[in-house]
């Protein structure tokens, strides 16, 4: 009877594990598609209105047009005189939205537009925080490299790698990792440390080789 039960069970976690992935997808896609169309009503209500075409075609079309708007606007800014009106836009909304500024460097840094983002220009690395003989170390993200050597990092909480600590270290505490990326540094991170004994292996072959 145990057999049949641990054969049960392990195909029931077996399927979980399979649909589960796919279920969270869908309701993930489907919050954000409904969220959308909220966001567009008052674009979509009076196209709706004006050709009589299905919610959806209209829906559909507003996000085109969207995608298309911010397609031209990013390649404005992208020559000399897109970036000294995007310049000139950043500074009016600054001073009427004190949160501007703050809210636009979050995006950037998420969106590894900003060219210090950790994100898109970070190093990797493990890091003994609390003292070079404390053997206790953390996965971290190197943000910045002082003048005297010393180094700011990023210390990513799991499994939320866009929340944690920085720190400030002096070089002896900083092993940086050169051959391992930022995104599969993250990705230990997002799995609470599962896999780091893969990557931590995959760098110390390279270096030996």
């Amino acid at each position: 009877m145990k057999p049949i039960n641990h054969f049960i069970k392990q195909s029931v976690i077996g399927g979980l594990l399979v649909i589960s992935p796919a279920v969270i997808l869908f309701f993930a896609i489907r919050w954000a598609f409904y969220t959308v169309t909220e966001i567009i009503q008052p674009l979509a209500t009076p196209i709706a209105r004006h050709t009589n075409a299905p919610e959806v075609v209209v829906d559909l079309l507003v996000i085109i047009l969207i995608l298309l708007a911010c397609f031209i606007v990013g390649n404005i800014v992208s020559t000399s005189a897109g970036k000294w009106l995007h310049a000139r836009f950043d500074q009016v909304l600054a001073k009427f939205a004190p949160g501007y500024n703050l809210v636009r460097d979050i995006i950037h840094q998420f969106l590894g537009s900003n060219a210090n983002s950790p994100f898109s220009r970070g190093e990797v690395a493990r890091a003994k925080l609390f003292g070079p003989t404390i053997a206790t170390e953390a996965t971290v993200i190197v943000t910045s490299t002082h003048d005297n050597g010393w180094y700011s990092v990023f210390v990513p909480t799991g499994p939320n790698p866009t929340s944690g600590m920085i720190y400030h270290l002096p070089p002896e505490q900083v092993e940086l990792l050169p051959n391992i990326k930022v995104d599969e540094a993250l990705r230990t991170i997002i799995a609470c440390g599962a896999g780091s004994g893969e990557l931590f292996k995959k760098q110390a072959e390279l270096v030996s080789s």
